[in-house]
């Protein structure tokens, strides 16, 4: 992805933060992929969630692809800054971390199955970077209701024993209340189905993840 070098790998407050703008960042209106409105309000029984792994573009291919999604976005969220552009995010000034938007009927795909395949789909012990993108933008975050927060813990306490089994490190994942979502100018909305050819730094660990496979979380534990 652009902006590879070297960034803060710290989160600015608000006093030391970019001062971003009133007025939000032109962007879609509909999926490219599948046509459906990638802002509320969504059909009803549809829920959301918000997760950070790196690179959105990546993470956003792999979520869309996924039955049950109804639709996804790229955005901001996390920093103080309002309405960031894309290269103020990746001055590492607004604090904000690359995000996805994930609309799912939880009828077709239950919410512990979307976090199965968010830990499987990154290194989620990397702290600010994933891979060799390095910033606060690409740390790893799951942002929710405090139930999806709470479901969250318990499938992470579940992971991180898998993990260090096989050499990994504490999960650095931060599970935080949903913050306010900027969404990211529209080019970036579905980048890799627009530009398959595209930069896609995503790579999991390689380390499953039971939750979402059948496997009871209390049992787990």
């Amino acid at each position: 992805m652009l902006f590879s070098f070297r960034k803060p790998t710290t989160i600015p407050t608000a006093a030391e933060a970019l001062p971003g703008r009133t007025q939000a960042l032109p962007t879609a209106k509909a999926h490219f992929v599948n046509g459906n409105p990638i802002k509320a309000p969504f059909p009803d029984g549809v829920e959301t969630v918000i997760f950070g792994l790196g690179c959105f573009w990546g993470a956003e291919r792999s979520f869309w692809k996924l039955p049950g999604v109804y639709a996804t976005a790229v955005g901001y969220a996390g920093g103080p800054t309002p309405n960031p552009t894309y290269e103020e995010v990746c001055s590492g000034r607004t604090g904000h971390n690359e995000v996805v938007l994930v609309a799912f009927d939880p009828a077709k795909v239950s919410y512990g199955e979307l976090v199965r395949h968010f830990f499987e789909s990154h290194n989620p012990t990397m702290g600010m970077r994933q891979g060799n993108d390095v910033g606060t933008q690409y740390r790893s975050g799951i942002y929710g209701t405090p139930a999806q927060l709470a479901e969250a813990e318990s499938i992470k306490a579940v992971y991180e024993p898998k993990l260090r089994a096989e050499g990994y490190g504490a999960i650095t994942t931060e599970l935080l209340p949903t913050p306010a979502f900027f969404y990211a100018e529209e080019y970036h909305q579905q980048y890799l189905a627009k530009n398959p050819g595209g930069y896609c730094g995503l790579g999991g660990t390689g380390v499953s993840c039971p939750i979402g496979t059948g496997v009871d979380v209390a049992a787990a534990e």
